[in-house]
């Protein structure tokens, strides 16, 4: 008799500052098109992301900004099923949850990038969600500019990246015009999908970027 496939869970983690909480930032990791393996704590696309997570921590810990790192259960969008967007809903929701009153920006990478702008533009997400930064982010006509409408936007491409298409984050950042409370387009020269060559100019970026957009320090 053939066993059940184990059911897969994603797993949410969370940088507590010591003192009151004035913000919090929620890190959604890249992924596949296609895939239905379950996501490993050592995979390049989830390692991306701590190196972001460290310096927000850093910056941001000590003005009160907690911060959360969201492991999806499964690799892959996977069409319809749209696999990462369940996930980031309910971690989402237990952000909201252990700190109610506080705002909130979400950073995504990759695929993350495109899950965040889609949860941005959840109407759950309205009131919580102040701010989206989208890193290298896969781009289809299923996140057209009104799903961050009041944002504050950054959106960022390596020139060089030949996995997801720096065009199309650039006609994002045109259509937002308007739209979005506010929008940044930062081309990152020469860098490419694994955002390795200037490392130093995503990390200040990102960080400068959630602290201006959450209030907790100066733009």
């Amino acid at each position: 008799m053939t066993e059940p496939a184990p059911v897969l869970s994603p797993v949410l983690s969370e940088d507590r500052p010591r003192g009151d909480v004035r913000a919090a930032v929620l890190l959604l990791h890249g992924g596949q098109s296609e895939s239905r393996e379950p996501v490993r704590a050592r995979q390049p696309s989830v390692l991306r992301l701590r190196p972001f997570a460290g310096a927000l921590r850093r910056a941001g810990g000590p003005l009160g900004l907690t911060v959360w790192r969201l492991r999806y259960a499964v690799r892959g969008w996977n069409g319809a099923e749209e696999s990462p967007l369940a996930d980031a809903r309910s971690a989402l929701a237990a952000v909201r949850a252990r700190d109610p009153d506080v705002p909130v920006a979400l950073v995504g990478y990759s695929m993350g990038g495109r899950a965040a702008v889609r949860v941005a533009g959840e109407s759950g997400a309205a009131d919580a969600v102040v701010a989206v930064a989208a890193l290298a982010p896969w781009l289809t006509p299923s996140e057209p500019p009104s799903l961050l409408a009041g944002k504050h936007v950054l959106l960022m491409h390596g020139s060089a990246d030949k996995v997801t298409d720096p065009r199309q984050t650039a006609a994002l950042a045109a259509g937002l015009d308007g739209v979005a409370a506010s929008c940044r387009y930062v081309s990152v020269a020469g860098d490419g999908h694994a955002l390795l060559r200037h490392p130093f100019v995503w990390h200040r970026e990102v960080t400068r970027f959630v602290l201006a957009r959450t209030g907790l320090a100066a733009g």
